[in-house]
């Protein structure tokens, strides 16, 4: 039972954000980089799907571990959300900054390892959590932090910390609510431009 519900859980994870990419395609005209909006949540849902795929090497044991799908995991997280972040910016030294931000994530896991690269996701983060702000100033966007950092991250301490592997079946569904806030915002956006 409680290995159904983890699957669930991830699958999920990653189920949602590439049906959102899907439903973005071609919509919110308003945001003058939109087509990157479709490819950041296709981003966030094969990030999960590389952690399956990572999960079936550990018979779905979270293992604090370094490994070319764990590395797949984090680069399309951090191009996922660096998707997302650029489609609101028409600056190009900021949408270029925040591109070299994502590439140092990817390459610096592997160069160095995965804590240099988390550092440059929360880097990635505050990009994305003020260029949102600025652009879309809802504050419905206060919810991105609260479920997709600050619950993501508790979560995934209290999992490594204690080992109990019922902390791992609330991370995917966290992360999931972050990315619903992503869409819900962009329809509120465009509702209020219409």
């Amino acid at each position: 039972m409680f290995f159904s519900i983890l699957v669930l859980a991830h699958l999920q994870a990653a189920i949602i954000p590439i049906m959102l990419g899907i439903r973005s395609n071609n919509k919110f005209k308003h945001i003058s980089k939109n087509t990157f909006i479709p490819s950041g949540f296709i981003f966030l849902g094969l990030a999960s799907i590389s952690e399956m795929i990572d999960h079936t090497q550990t018979s779905w044991i979270y293992v604090n571990h370094s490994s070319f799908f764990n590395w797949l995991f984090y680069s399309f997280l951090s191009l996922g959300l660096t998707c997302l972040s650029i489609s609101v910016v028409r600056n190009k030294f900021i949408q270029i900054t925040n591109f070299c931000i994502s590439l140092c994530s990817i390459i610096s896991y592997f160069l160095f390892d995965k804590s240099i690269a988390l550092l440059f996701q929360v880097i990635i983060s505050i990009f994305l959590i003020i260029n949102w702000q600025r652009f879309f100033k809802d504050w419905l966007f206060v919810l991105y932090p609260i479920f997709g950092i600050f619950f993501t991250t508790f979560f995934g301490t209290r999992l490594s910390i204690s080992d109990d592997q019922f902390w791992h079946v609330f991370i995917g569904p966290s992360g999931t609510i972050s990315v619903l806030t992503f869409y819900l915002v962009l329809k509120r956006s465009d509702k209020k431009l219409s």
